[in-house]
């Protein structure tokens, strides 16, 4: 037990450097202007063209790096400082996230897992605590119990895990064609990279931060029940 609260601990405060780091990297690149001017907007309309969807709406949401593409009604989803920005993290993001409207359009394989999992990783996520409290209480009545939840935290780790190649493939195709393209250049192209790099970060650590809590589950179903 004590191990599996060593292993939370490490990668929480892992989590925490890579969300400084990347709000650092992404305040940084934002004050880096595009060349050509075009806004996250400009640049997210002209990537979505450029393959042939016409069928996705770009629209403008409050907060910071909410940024987000809803497969379900075909939005690209843009943060107020990427959504109207002219800088290369605007540019960067606003190309990641129509990576994921490009996806959608051919059916890559681990979007469409990931599109499939959702309704049941929202009904695990729901319940899997109060599941597991209860087989713990409940250990010796319904000894099963603890184990289903077990399982329903499992499925959000495996969410977390397709997440991954999802979120990487969506940065290559982003980068690939923001070079083609011409939005960025040599001197600003790598800051691009650099900005994305870190927000692929942040989906590892949360799926190593998935799994350790998985781990600690286990270690505490395998306890309750050793005790029962």
């Amino acid at each position: 037990m004590f191990t599996g609260w060593i292993l939370l601990i490490v990668v929480g405060v892992g989590g925490m450097i890579v969300s400084q780091v990347l709000q650092s990297k992404f305040n940084k690149y934002s004050k880096i202007p595009l060349v050509s001017g075009m806004t996250g907007r400009d640049v997210a309309e002209k990537m979505l063209h450029d393959n042939g969807i016409y069928d996705v709406r770009i629209i403008s949401g409050g907060g910071m790096l909410t940024d987000h593409y809803n497969p379900l009604n075909k939005t690209v989803n843009l943060s107020e400082g990427v959504y109207g920005s002219n800088s290369v993290a605007a540019a960067a993001v606003a190309a990641h996230e129509c990576g994921h409207a490009v996806q959608h359009a051919h059916e890559y394989g681990p979007l469409k897992m990931r599109s499939a999992l959702v309704p049941v990783v929202s009904f695990a996520s729901k319940w899997v605590m109060w599941v597991i409290l209860a087989g713990i209480f409940m250990i010796q009545q319904f000894p099963t119990l603890i184990w289903i939840g077990v399982g329903l935290f499992a499925v959000t780790t495996l969410f977390s895990f397709i997440t991954l190649p999802v979120e990487i493939n969506a940065s290559q195709r982003a980068l690939a064609w923001l070079n083609t393209a011409g939005i960025t250049n040599t001197s600003n192209h790598s800051m691009a990279k650099d900005a994305l790099k870190w927000a692929a970060y942040t989906y590892v650590v949360a799926a190593i931060g998935s799994l350790a809590t998985l781990i600690y589950y286990i270690m505490i179903a395998m306890s309750s029940s050793r005790r029962n």
